[in-house]
């Protein structure tokens, strides 16, 4: 790092990616404030440097070994930094020791026998709370949330006829059970129901799939759809409905033909935004019907909102949410893209599943295909080609947003 890099660093002051601390501080502190960091973004400490900025120097001769011992002892698991020192013209020197954001969430400050997990906040780092926690282990890979039990459920929150319709006619599987203790069996196999506290109860992946009525367990399953005729929320709103039920719908594959029976809650929103995404024209054209105009491809549509249900984060306790104004639709997916999963990369076709199970199910019934190259091969060049426009992704730590222009 050059020396004018530095004190720019410094001029700008602590942020969420910039920690000032003189050299003499203890190791857990130290370690606390790489964990939260790591949990983050990744980022900086300067060592020798107050927190107003003032430059106080390195003191320790031996900086450099009792970082890495730090590093060792009090941080898990364990990351290698990159270190070095910087002099500047009055002799002073400031150790910056970076780091990417960690790839193996969470780590914790080990210290006293006991294991700390903290976040960055701004410019502070926070003990991380039970939700915060629960999302870093998620954004780790060591927790899948779909898994989890949903209190108060049971076997019969769960759609028959629609399980029944995927067991024997979408997997085409000539085994199916006949009692009930069979298909608890089953369930339990597939990932629908779990065993919790000495009870069987509905997973999250089982209840939005295949639930009578999900939201009355889980509050945030089903989906938040609205109209706007204007061009922001400020506008009274023509539409405003919260849809709920399971995921897919059950469909007759009599004579090799499919033909939907029951629609599930892609189905129903489908119905609820058409007028929305559409108008019909004002003459009548061949066969005596008027025609209709879309303002959106309906398949980019569809994939937006196959991949909000397909990878939103269940520890995020809103809806989805999918917003019709005057120049684009909205669709904004709870959680922050998973794992090392970036816009660019998503867009270049890579694929990072958060809820494998709901995947699978939704690939089984064909609502999404086996590529998992919606956004590359549906989304933009759908978008692109009836708008002229590039759709937009917008990513923070609390969703994924997609935006398809009008």
């Amino acid at each position: 790092m050059f020396k004018a890099e530095l004190l720019e660093l410094i001029a700008n002051g602590e942020n969420s990616g910039v920690e000032f601390k003189r050299d003499d501080i203890r190791p857990e502190q130290l370690a606390k404030e790489v964990v939260a960091l790591a949990n983050f973004q990744g980022g900086r400490i300067l060592l020798g440097v107050e927190d107003d900025g003032t430059i106080s120097g390195v003191q320790r001769d031996d900086l450099e070994e009792w970082v890495m011992n730090v590093f060792q002892s009090k941080i898990h698991p364990m990351m290698l930094p990159f270190y070095e020192e910087v002099t500047l013209d009055d002799g002073k020197a400031v150790a910056v020791v970076s780091f990417p954001m960690g790839i193996s969430k969470p780590y914790v400050v080990r210290h006293g026998g006991k294991e700390e997990i903290y976040i960055r906040v701004g410019s502070t780092s926070r003990l991380a709370t039970r939700e915060q926690q629960m999302r870093l282990f998620e954004l780790g890979g060591m927790l899948h949330t779909e898994v989890m039990p949903v209190p108060r459920t049971d076997r019969r929150c769960l759609d028959e006829a629609r399980l029944l319709n995927y067991v024997r006619d979408v997997l085409q599987d000539p085994d199916i059970p006949n009692t009930a203790e069979q298909w608890q069996a089953r369930l339990l196999g597939m990932g629908f129901l779990t065993e919790a506290a000495g009870s069987v109860c509905c997973t999250i992946a089982g209840l939005v799939l295949f639930g009578k009525n999900p939201r009355r367990y889980l509050k945030q399953a089903g989906l938040r759809v609205m109209a706007f005729a204007g061009d922001d929320k400020e506008y009274q709103a023509q539409l405003d409905q919260i849809l709920d039920g399971p995921m897919v719908g059950r469909w007759d594959f009599d004579n090799g033909d499919k033909r939907l029976i029951d629609g599930g809650i892609i189905e129903r929103f489908m119905d609820a935004m058409t007028p929305f995404l559409s108008k019909e024209s004002g003459e009548v054209g061949k066969g005596l019907r008027r025609e209709t105009k879309w303002f959106y491809s309906l398949e980019a549509v569809r994939e937006a909102l196959l991949n909000a249900l397909a990878h939103r984060d269940w520890t995020r306790f809103v809806e989805i949410e999918v917003s019709g104004y005057a120049d684009r639709l909205e669709v904004i997916s709870p959680g922050a893209l998973p794992n090392s999963m970036t816009v660019e990369k998503m867009k270049a076709g890579q694929r990072s599943p958060r809820n494998t199970i709901i995947m699978e199910v939704l690939r089984d019934y064909g609502y999404v295909d086996y590529r998992g190259m919606g956004v590359r091969t549906k989304i933009i060049p759908l978008t692109m080609q009836l708008s002229g426009k590039q759709p937009d992704f917008v990513v923070t730590e609390d969703y994924l947003k997609t935006v398809l222009y009008r």
